[in-house]
């Protein structure tokens, strides 16, 4: 049945990008002076953030201005969210109603109001008077209604509950697990627009530092072509292949998300183009739209920019950009992989044609693509060594050196670019597709790869901020943007010089205000996230989420435990018995399963408010409430769990809310473009992106996947079997190998990427990682282990705000003084044996162990003790399972080949 007769059908070009404006820009553009004013604004926006984030701020902007920069970030966001964003969807579009002219300003005036009053709030301490108390409620109110018509009612909604419990959250109906004391209207608003603790806090500040200068280089770089560059490309490489639009679609989405943070916005702009070419191929209107989808989704997760979340990881997490981005890099890169193997199966499966009549050398394709990401690769690494030479040939004028190289090589580039056809988008519905050439055609863009270039150079090799980072990417895209046409006219003899340059300036002058319209809803949403998080930091819900978190996953644990006894019987039989004793002991022994359902909760939640919210607020909300949790509880099951796969996993699980039905606006998106089924292409997509979900699983429990204290060496061996792992758990979700699997060899393909994945987990079984050591011999065992030995310490004691008897595990390095009883003191550790017992004091302010150990009542009448002391032990590489693994995985292939060749006989 055709998309028409299902009542599908696919959106025109026109629809298309309507769609992405209102969900995106704001669907409304009026013409005419009111059109040209808002472009000025949003010209003017732009401008203002370039500045901010130059090196000359301090000196071209009063310093008022550069202190009070996120109430003018959130001035201009509120007026054109107000401008450009209809109240209805019977609002008028065409012309800006009186009344949202009155709110536009008057929401630009109270983000302005710290700004206006900075001297009276400073000598006030930050507390609100009389006064501030109303203008920040009515800035609250508009904010929320600038968020509801940028962002979908969702935010507002949301935001709006976390306020009331400010101000109810004493009264009789609230559950008493939740109440609070509640706070004043004057305490309220000074916590949340006054001072930094709520809408101006860091989530608004991180939006106006680093996350509007990366829109902005995204949208410049797409204005100048790059977009179309980069999926002619992947086109060009992977398109002859069978399933090759499906693949092509998987690349060019993860080269546009490197430029683009909005998910609608990526499966629209690939999207037009590979969907209706993989339909052609033999791929269903569903199946099309869900590969689009997963693969532009996938671009958040993707470095540089990830969706606005590294920048926000940098303050949360309190780690380096350069950190944040390697770490999250390996999982990435392997869930693209992992796409691309997924298309290429449904091809295989369907056994789909090929595109064009060029000759399939997938070998060479192979080798083809991954030499160009090397040479990438290798021009960012190798680009610190002209410029040391230049610092080091002629110091004083090492920056009008570097520049004037970086612009002959652009001029060298557009040359090039000048000697072949200007890229035009293709028709994927012609009668004949001709796939590009690559030999042809690569010459037309290599000036677009210097602001990555750039881009990379500054984040990775020098290290500067990401702001100052994108401000010199962006500064070299203005100058690109202003002079590729004037220069490939002069190179090829055309004398329309001057209309060629004036073409480049008005390119330059839409991409700013694309790059500006398309901050607003991040803006508002980083804006509203912050009264989330200061509600959080004013009534502690925080903790009291973590308490019914807790509860949750304990209670988990037990029916999993009841399951287990019940099955124990016939476990005994086989010699599979795990546990001994009553049901409550046997849950007391799964601690460790408890923090897998703290895990899934967390996710749960991610996709739940994901349903309404953008995956930047998600993120926020998520890791604010839910980011201590799962650190204090792993640390009660005895796993230490780095914050930075904490914020990953919740980024992780928020992003898939753009897939998940029944709101997953990315489906819809691609479904708009494809006439298919919305709800099925979720559900599809949702499929194709099991890795995304299986993903923050494993790197929780194996940071390696990470890149976490590991070196160059185990970084490659990590990364190569991470990738092997991820095409072998694809190969046993799609049920397709070698040849058909049938579901025996589904379930150990499954297994064999668990082992290849996790082969610490076999391995801890088979030799025990630690050696335990009675607490009474502490000080005489850590004056004779080796320096830099990390000890493991399990402490027990009486939680500080519940009374209750918690675990907790820190992970102490021992330090080179002379002497257990020195060492032990450097760690923090007040030892006090008594009653048979090692029981500690509380640890001295800044101590090694004070924040870890921070949440216990040193005062009641339960003493905090310390209750297991465990040693590392002298075990064999965990990588050995990758030996029976792979074993395993050949003999599994081997038996499919064997059956295919027989399939292939004839009878």
């Amino acid at each position: 049945m055709s998309a028409d007769q299902q009542g599908n059908r696919p959106l025109s070009e026109e629809e298309l990008q309507d769609l992405v404006a209102s969900s995106d820009a704001g669907g409304r553009d009026p013409a005419g002076s009111i059109g040209l004013f808002l472009a000025i604004v949003a010209v003017i926006w732009s401008v203002f953030q370039v500045l901010l984030a130059s090196p000359i701020a301090n000196y071209v902007l009063p310093g008022s201005v550069v202190n009070n920069a996120r109430q003018f970030h959130l001035a201009f966001a509120m007026f054109l969210a107000f401008a450009a964003y209809p109240a209805l969807k019977s609002s008028p579009r065409n012309y800006i109603p009186i009344q949202d002219w009155i709110m536009g300003v008057l929401g630009a005036f109270v983000a302005l109001y710290g700004y206006f009053f900075y001297t009276k709030i400073v000598d006030a301490g930050g507390l609100a008077d009389d006064t501030d108390k109303w203008i920040a409620l009515g800035g609250l109110i508009l904010l929320f209604e600038a968020a509801r018509r940028a962002l979908g009612p969702a935010m507002a909604i949301i935001a709006t509950i976390f306020l009331a419990y400010v101000f109810f959250g004493s009264s009789e109906w609230v559950p008493e697990v939740i109440r609070w004391k509640g706070a004043s209207l004057k305490k309220a608003m000074s916590h949340m627009w006054i001072t930094s603790e709520g809408v101006f806090g860091i989530a608004l500040g991180v939006s106006t530092k680093f996350v509007f200068l990366f829109v902005l280089f995204g949208a410049l770089l797409d204005k100048a072509g790059a977009g179309n560059y980069f999926i002619k490309m992947a086109f060009g490489a992977l398109g002859h292949l069978r399933g090759g639009p499906a693949k092509a679609a998987v690349v060019g989405s993860a080269a546009t998300g490197l430029i683009s943070g909005s998910s609608i916005a990526n499966v629209v702009t690939t999207g037009t183009f590979t969907i209706p070419l993989m339909k052609r191929v033999g791929f269903s209107s569903e199946q099309a739209g869900s590969v689009e989808v997963a693969s532009s989704v996938n671009g958040q997760i993707m470095p540089p920019v990830m969706g606005a979340a590294a920048f926000l990881m940098v303050e949360y997490v309190g780690i380096s950009y350069v950190e944040v981005i390697t770490h999250a890099f390996l999982p990435a890169a392997i869930s693209y992989i992992a796409l691309v193997y997924i298309v290429h199966l449904e091809a295989v499966k369907r056994n789909m044609p090929t595109l064009g009549d060029r000759e399939v050398h997938l070998a060479r394709t192979i080798v083809g693509m991954a030499s160009f990401f090397l040479v990438f690769a290798g021009l960012c690494y190798g680009s610190q060594f002209p410029v040391d030479a230049a610092e080091a040939w002629v110091p004083s004028m090492a920056g009008l050196v570097i520049t004037a190289a970086i612009l002959l090589v652009y001029v060298g580039l557009v040359a090039m670019a000048a000697q072949v056809p200007d890229l035009e988008p293709d028709d994927p519905n012609a009668k004949t597709v001709e796939l590009p050439d690559i030999s042809k055609i690569y010459k037309a863009g290599l000036h677009y790869l210097l602001p990555i270039i750039v881009l990379v150079y500054f984040l990775m090799i020098e290290q500067k901020s990401p702001g100052l980072s994108a401000f010199w990417a962006t500064a070299l895209l203005f100058v690109i943007l202003a002079t590729q046409k004037p220069l490939k006219a002069i190179f090829r003899g055309n004398s329309e010089v001057v209309n060629a340059f004036l073409s480049g300036v008005f390119d330059l002058w839409e991409g700013m205000i694309a790059g500006a319209r398309n901050m607003i809803g991040i803006a508002l949403a980083t804006a509203t996230a912050g009264v989330i998080v200061g509600t959080v930091t004013l009534t502690g819900i925080g903790q009291v989420m973590a308490d019914l978190v807790e509860a949750m996953a304990y209670g988990m644990t037990y029916f999993a435990a009841v399951f287990v006894h019940l099955i124990s019987p016939a476990t005994d039989m086989i010699g599979l018995t795990a546990f001994d004793g009553t049901i409550a002991e046997r849950a007391q022994d799964m601690t460790g399963t408890t923090l897998v359902f703290v895990l899934m909760c967390v996710g749960l939640l991610s996709l739940v408010l994901g349903m309404g919210l953008p995956t930047t607020a998600n993120y926020i909300v998520v890791s604010s409430l839910m980011a201590g949790v799962v650190v204090e509880l792993g640390a009660q099951s005895g796993l230490i769990v780095p914050l930075i796969a904490v914020h990953l996993f919740v980024f992780y699980f928020g992003i898939m809310a753009d897939v998940t039905p029944p709101v997953g606006l990315a489906s819809f998106a691609a479904a708009a473009v494809s006439g298919g089924d919305a709800i099925k292409t979720g559900f599809t997509a949702f499929f194709y992106s099991l890795r995304t979900v299986a993903l923050p699983f494993v790197f929780i429990f194996n940071t390696d996947l990470l890149l976490i204290d590991v070196t160059w060496v185990e970084g490659i061996v990590v990364a190569v079997f991470a990738t092997i792992a991820i095409l072998v758990f694809t190969a046993g979700t799609m049920g397709y190998f070698v040849t058909r699997s049938r579901m025996y060899e589904s379930i150990a393909l499954v297994f064999v990427a668990f082992a290849l994945f996790r082969p610490d987990f076999f391995m801890d079984r088979i030799s025990p990682p630690f050696t335990s050591v009675d607490p009474s011999a502490l000080v005489e065992t850590v004056g004779e282990t080796p320096v830099g030995t990390e000890v493991r310490l399990v402490i027990s004691g009486p939680d500080f705000d519940t009374l209750e008897m918690v675990d907790t595990t820190v992970v102490v390095p021992v330090g080179n003084e002379e002497g257990g009883a020195a060492r032990v003191e450097a760690m923090g550790l007040l030892l006090v044996e008594e009653d048979g017992l090692v029981k500690l004091d509380e640890p001295l302010f800044g101590s090694p162990v004070a924040d870890d150990l921070g949440n216990f009542d040193y005062y009641g009448d339960e003493a905090v003790r310390i209750t297991s002391v465990n040693l590392p032990s002298s075990q064999p590489p965990k990588q050995l399972i990758y030996i029976p693994a792979m074993i395993l995985l050949g003999l599994i292939a081997f038996l499919q080949r064997g059956r295919a060749a027989r399939q292939e006989v004839p009878a």
